[in-house]
């Protein structure tokens, strides 16, 4: 069980999701617990992102079901689905900014769309807080082309915490990253965790990510979850060959 609470915020049970013969996710169990950050591992095409995509809804499961804060997705209409959404914050792989826009609107561009009533000075307030907080301050006026891999990334999940959600999804944070900026990221999303009490599921195929950020592991092999648990539990004590050979990959080759 995560250090944090006992209390599941998503609960996932006998989650099926195919593209006509491809079967992508072949019945998954998984429970997110308050205040965790859970690490979904797995190689490139194993369905990790598809499984955060139906978690919000751009993708419909064809068989399962998923409760998130205790009620049932099915069924949702759109204003409960978008009102969900609003609780939920997806940090694209890509980081997805508005090329056309400075930092600053890209930041303001969810908070003045979804929250009401705002004075310019608690707009202005909470974007220089967040960009404080992922030490991006001087870059308020800059456009998309003029950062790096790294200052993307950093601003993406800056503007996904701008509506102060609940839950964080991180997809891929530290693909396309030199080492030592993977390794500023995955310090961030620590960081996240600890001053905005954010639970997290992160999707990745580094290890050095998921050893850094993840309070528990859940192995993606042919659609199922292998193993869950703690770093040292699912890699030090595997039998699965699939997930040996993931380690090493990672690790020695």
């Amino acid at each position: 069980m995560p250090k944090q609470s006992s209390e599941a915020v998503i609960e996932i049970r006998g989650l099926y999701k195919s593209f006509d013969e491809n079967h992508v996710l072949r019945g998954v169990d998984l429970d997110l617990y308050k205040g965790e950050n859970l690490v979904v591992l797995g190689r490139s095409g194993t369905g990790k992102s598809v499984l955060i995509k139906i978690l919000v809804g751009l993708l419909t499961q064809d068989e399962g079901t998923i409760k998130i804060f205790g009620k049932s997705t099915a069924g949702l209409s759109l204003k409960e689905l978008n009102a969900l959404r609003l609780r939920i914050g997806f940090s694209f792989q890509a980081s997805a900014l508005y090329d056309s826009m400075t930092v600053r609107e890209n930041l303001e561009f969810p908070l003045v769309r979804n929250v009401k009533n705002l004075t310019r000075k608690e707009i202005d307030m909470r974007v220089e807080d967040l960009l404080d907080s992922v030490g991006l301050s001087k870059t308020i006026n800059q456009m998309p082309s003029e950062l790096s891999g790294g200052q993307k990334k950093r601003i993406g999940i800056a503007r996904t915490l701008i509506l102060n959600p609940e839950i964080m999804l991180y997809d891929e944070p530290t693909a396309g990253l030199d080492p030592i900026t993977c390794i500023d990221i995955n310090n961030l999303i620590n960081e996240v965790q600890q001053r905005y009490q954010t639970t997290s599921i992160v999707i990745t195929h580094d290890l050095t990510c998921a050893k850094q950020t993840g309070d528990r592991m859940a192995v993606l092999i042919e659609g199922k979850f292998k193993a869950v648990g703690g770093f040292e539990e699912v890699f030090h004590n595997a039998e699965d060959q699939n997930i040996q050979s993931f380690y090493d990959y990672n690790f020695i080759n």
